[in-house]
């Protein structure tokens, strides 16, 4: 059971908050929780290609591929499917005719609140990217199923969330 909480910082992206607690033992203990808004992930899949972006992470510091996602500006929430459209939109320019919800995500939940859920893009149209400035460096491509799975195996796609969605995607062929 929780018996407090208080913030200790805040930005447009997350707050960081430290909760004490009881435990059924009674015993107490600390938490440190990173909230974030729930995001969105999308798979779109056109034939046998993946869409898929390369952006530089900074706590990384490194580029990573990975499929579309993101989260509503300034920690604002909004319904899942519209939000998956919103960063397919933005971030490669494609527009989807067809929307499968493949399933839920918990980004770290040792560390984070944050919750994400993937979706499947089909009947895709092509459109200009509308990216906001801190994408600007932003590339995409399309991968083939396989090189996708190529580069997985050999460590160049290493974001959780889109190895997991490309999971879900793999169950719900099967």
């Amino acid at each position: 059971m929780t018996t407090s909480s208080r913030e200790i910082y805040a930005n447009p992206w997350m707050t960081l908050r430290e909760d004490t607690f009881r435990r059924a033992d009674g015993s107490g203990g600390v938490y440190g929780v990173v909230d974030k808004p729930d995001y969105a992930l999308v798979v779109a899949l056109e034939g046998d290609r993946l869409a898929m972006v390369e952006q530089y992470r900074y706590p990384l510091r490194l580029r990573r591929w990975e499929f579309p996602q993101g989260t509503a500006p300034d920690r604002a929430e909004m319904p899942a499917q519209e939000l998956a459209a919103r960063e397919l939109r933005e971030e490669t320019g494609l527009t989807a005719a067809t929307w499968t919800y493949l399933g839920l995500l918990d980004v770290a939940p040792g560390l984070s609140s944050q919750r994400g859920r993937a979706f499947l893009a089909t009947d895709l149209a092509a459109g200009a990217p509308e990216r906001e400035a801190s994408e600007a460096d932003m590339r995409f491509a399309w991968l083939t199923r396989a090189e996708f799975e190529d580069r997985a195996r050999r460590g160049e796609i290493t974001d959780a969330q889109t190895l997991a969605a490309y999971t879900l995607l793999l169950l719900r062929s099967s």
